[in-house]
């Protein structure tokens, strides 16, 4: 039997699922695999990133139903690519704006919601 990333999860669930992530969590990081093991260079970096200054926040793995997932986020934030941070329901960024963030000494105080 082969693998079918996603063939349980269809557009009206993965869209419930990014509103109630989205709304419950401070911090949410939807991203490519998970914490432990991040499976794109991007979603790694952003990981690493708030990783230093949020102990306490959520990881969404879009790989199990990736098209879906970019649907789903795209209504939030205008763009289909991740990873996509979110910071109390606020689009932040991806990887990149978060470096950038960083560099800036902004990073801390975003993810605080300052």
């Amino acid at each position: 039997m082969t693998f079918q990333p996603g063939s349980d999860l269809d557009s009206e669930d993965v869209q419930s699922r990014v509103d109630t992530v989205i709304e419950e969590n401070d911090v949410v990081l939807f991203m490519k695999g998970n914490r432990l093991m991040p499976q794109c260079g991007y979603s790694k970096r952003a990981l690493e990133l708030i990783d230093q200054y949020v102990d306490d926040f959520e990881t969404v793995d879009v790989l199990p139903a990736l098209p879906e997932f970019r649907e789903a986020l795209e209504s939030h934030s205008g763009w289909e690519t991740t990873p996509q941070t979110f910071v109390e329901g606020e689009f932040v960024g991806g990887s990149d704006v978060l470096a950038e963030l960083d560099e800036r000494g902004e990073l801390e105080a975003t993810l605080a919601g300052e």
